[in-house]
């Protein structure tokens, strides 16, 4: 007895689901996809990459002297006396150590600026499906999916909508 009532019940709920279902309109977006493709995202890295380059030039700079230091140890350093010899070698390791402490900074620094622009192209992009959800009238977007059928797939709805889109006021 107990079994035929679940069973209609589980009916009853799988035709109430199946009723349900076809008034209910779903997306999906690809977030990463967002980040990498659309206007905004490729603008932010232009700028990111142009905000950074002097940085990256003086740094590599320093990376080719410590190298040409190192070549010349390498090929005089018999010919150098033990004073000199020393000397070069200890502006070698403090050259070295100031590389590692530039580029550690110089990545830490790239990390954040990187961080701060994905957040201004999220949320404009938040803001974009938002408008796409409430125009087109879906019941639900969600972000971040295992599988998407690329018939609930909007990733290039919003991608476009921000390309035509203009940036908001700063």
């Amino acid at each position: 007895m107990k079994m035929i009532i679940k069973a209609v019940a589980l009916s009853v709920l799988l035709s109430a689901n199946a009723a349900m279902a076809g008034d209910f309109k779903v997306g999906v977006v690809d977030t990463e996809r967002v980040l990498r493709e659309s206007v905004p995202a490729v603008n932010a890295e232009k700028r990111i990459t142009k905000e950074f380059s002097g940085r990256d030039l003086e740094i590599k700079a320093l990376v080719k002297q410590a190298k040409d230091l190192q070549a010349l140890l390498e090929k005089e350093g018999v010919t150098l006396s033990d004073v000199d010899q020393r000397n070069k070698e200890r502006e070698l390791t403090t050259m070295n150590a100031d590389i590692q402490r530039l580029q550690r900074e110089f990545r830490e620094d790239l990390n954040l600026r990187k961080n701060e622009e994905l957040a201004i192209v999220l949320e404009r992009a938040n803001k974009t499906i938002q408008v796409i959800a409430e125009s087109e009238k879906f019941d639900l977007i969600l972000q971040e999916a295992v599988y998407r059928n690329p018939k609930i797939d909007i990733t290039d709805k919003v991608i476009q909508h921000l390309a035509d889109d203009k940036p908001a006021s700063k």
